[in-house]
């Protein structure tokens, strides 16, 4: 039997190459071909292609090649083998049958590929229209809205992040309906990058954000028809964008509130982490009382207990108390790196808005829940 793709590479090569489509190849088995990805060996490259129809990848590096061909193997098999393999050269080796062998020294194994020509057709894109990003303002951004995205799938057109080009830079905004996020950012751009809003799927962002995290450095973006493609030297990932209508997130952002309070991040946030201990495990409530000079937070829950703590704060409004869900205020203080937070807020029966000390560019609303 003839090899019909031959190559040797080195396994720190191999496994960062296959580590990345990892998240991306579809677990379940709505499309058993999509658990694949596709190796392609021509020109001193070999090629990897990965997808679940709504996030694909596309990456590269440099190889020995001594056949040129292609396959399509199981991500996960291929992925542990290499790792428990050692430091060094890895033969791949495709067999007429459409296996794989793996070979280093004494070790050799084979797994079950199929054939390239049964893998999906890749998307592709035209290549124009692509604005350069720095990598730690793209995660910030991604980092400050994420987490509120809404899972509710009958809400398909909340599952992501709203994008917008605006003349003073980019917003991100993500609402669940209960919370929302809004960061503005200033990128410089010469050309319109994109001439409306669009929504990005939460699958796709957190691709992005494992890749800007682990390459660093400038990253370049484009929205080509009905995708977002986002590129750094041979790595390219694509994403569908969800089509709908996103809501119009200005309305939600509360206006002229009467109490605005300067509060220590690390100290609301570790009291917000005991204190919420004892909450009601679903609802997550927690009351914040205001009074002269202090805030004091109090969960209470018949079947476990309850629990109070008091932090001094600069307050010398009314006395108030409001009910929140502890956790939606925890994720916006986990974000935020400024020492002190702004907490604005009317009564207990309207929201809560939370921003950084020192970034009026970034906003939190958050619903309250009732006492």
């Amino acid at each position: 039997m003839g090899f019909l793709m031959k190559i040797e590479i080195e396994k720190k090569d191999l496994i960062n190459l296959i580590g990345k489509t990892q998240n991306i190849v579809e677990k379940r088995n709505t499309m058993p071909i999509l658990v694949n990805i596709l190796l392609e060996a021509d020109n001193n490259e070999l090629k990897v292609f990965a997808t679940d129809l709504e996030v694909s990848l596309t990456d590269a590096c440099s190889v020995k090649i001594i056949v040129p061909g292609k396959v399509a193997v199981s991500a996960k098999n291929l992925y542990e083998i290499t790792k428990e393999l050692s430091e060094g050269i890895i033969q791949l080796h495709k067999k007429e049958n459409n296996w794989l062998e793996i070979k280093q020294g004494k070790y050799l194994s084979k797994i079950v590929g199929i054939s390239a020509d049964e893998y999906p057709i890749f998307p592709s894109y035209s290549g124009d229209g692509f604005i350069q990003i720095e990598s730690q303002v793209l995660k910030d951004m991604i980092d400050k809205t994420i987490y509120s995205v809404s899972n509710d799938e009958t809400r398909y057109h909340l599952n992501g992040v709203y994008f917008e080009q605006q003349t003073e830079g980019y917003i991100m905004v993500a609402t669940d309906g209960h919370r929302m996020s809004l960061i503005k950012r200033a990128i410089s751009s010469d050309k319109p990058f994109i001439n409306h809003g669009v929504i990005i799927p939460r699958k796709g962002l957190f691709e992005v954000k494992k890749l800007l995290e682990t390459l660093g450095g400038n990253f370049e973006i484009a929205i080509d028809g009905a995708q977002l493609i986002v590129r750094h030297e041979k790595t390219t990932l694509m994403i569908r964008l969800i089509e709908g209508k996103y809501p119009n997130y200005s309305q939600f952002i509360p206006q002229k509130l009467s109490q605005k309070i300067k509060i220590n991040r690390e100290a609301f946030l570790q009291s917000l982490k005991r204190v919420s201990l004892l909450a009601n495990h679903k609802s997550k409530a927690v009351t914040l009382a205001f009074s002269q000079g202090k805030m004091e937070i109090t969960s209470n829950n018949p079947e476990f207990g309850d629990a109070k703590e008091e932090l001094e704060i600069n307050y010398t409004g009314k006395e108030m108390k409001i009910g929140f869900n502890a956790k939606y205020i925890q994720d916006v203080l986990q974000v935020i790196q400024d020492e002190d937070i702004d907490l604005e807020l009317n009564d207990q029966l309207s929201p809560g808005l939370m921003r950084p000390h020192n970034d009026k560019n970034y906003t939190c609303v958050v619903m309250p829940m009732r006492i």
